[in-house]
Formats: structure tokens, C-alpha cells, sequence
């Protein structure tokens, strides 16, 4: 399966956060879209960093509470990994294990156009092998 279908399946939305906001607006961006990790872009389109609920917790603990009026910036990944929608699902699922990353953002050419998260790869890989157990009782019952 590629990238592509995931995003047919779950759609393109990027809950996105500009550069300069606070880590306290990162909070509130992830709450209201319910998603663990936000796309830092100034045009929404153009990547410039990824940003999660376990950087707000890991620096939180290192920096204190001062943290929530940082600009998001100050704690954001800039060296992001990316897909493009041609990619596989079971490549990408390597690449996310091998780095322990949750979300990667998807990108054709430079356009920002979707993100994958570690769910929607386990959600695909999951209907992958039902389908594969659907055709193999089916040939099992016609009896080969």
C-alpha cells in the first residue's frame, strides 16, 4: 500500500503552528485538533520544523514552567523526515521504527500535502493483513 491511499482514507488535514508562536499555543493546537504533533510552518505549506507533546514534556522538565511562553522554535526538530505519497507503507513503517518517530509529514515536491502517524501506519499494515486472511479462507473454503 503507498501513502497516497492513506491519505485517501484519513485525509490531508495538517494542524500546522508558526515558528514564532508559544509553546503555550502549541498546547492548544494539539488539544483542539486532538493530534500529537503540530507541523512548524510560517505559510502552512512550506516545512520548517515538527514539534510533539513529548517535546513540550521533555523540555518542560528540563526548563520549567518559563517554557510555555517560548516560541515554539526554541523546542521544534528542524531536521524533519518526510514522505512523498509514492512511498510505501511498509518502508515508511521501518523508517519510523528505526528512528522512533511518530509522525512524518508528507510532502510532494515542496508542498506540504498530508502526515502520517505510527497509527495510520499500524491501521493500514492492519487492513493489509485482513484482507491477505479473507483471501486465504476464501481459497481455503472454495478448496483451492
Amino acid at each position: 500500500m503507498l501513502i497516497a491511499e492513506v491519505l485517501r482514507t484519513k485525509g490531508t488535514f495538517v494542524a500546522t503552528v508558526a515558528p514564532d508562536r508559544s509553546v503555550t499555543d502549541v498546547l492548544g493546537k494539539l488539544a483542539e485538533h486532538r493530534v500529537g504533533a503540530l507541523v512548524v510552518s510560517t505559510d502552512g505549506a512550506h516545512i520548517e520544523g515538527i514539534v510533539s507533546e513529548r517535546d513540550v514534556v521533555r523540555h518542560l522538565q528540563r526548563v520549567g514552567a518559563r517554557l510555555l511562553d517560548e516560541p515554539v522554535r526554541t523546542i521544534m526538530t528542524a531536521e524533519v523526515r518526510t514522505c512523498s505519497p509514492g512511498d510505501k507503507v511498509d518502508d515508511l513503517m521501518v523508517v519510523m521504527t528505526e528512528h522512533r518517530i511518530r509522525h512524518v509529514p508528507v510532502v510532494d515536491g515542496d508542498a506540504l500535502v498530508g502526515i502520517v502517524s505510527i497509527g495510520d501506519v499500524v491501521k493500514s499494515r492492519i487492513g493489509d493483513l485482513e484482507g491477505e486472511r479473507n483471501e486465504l479462507v476464501a481459497y481455503i473454503t472454495r478448496g483451492g
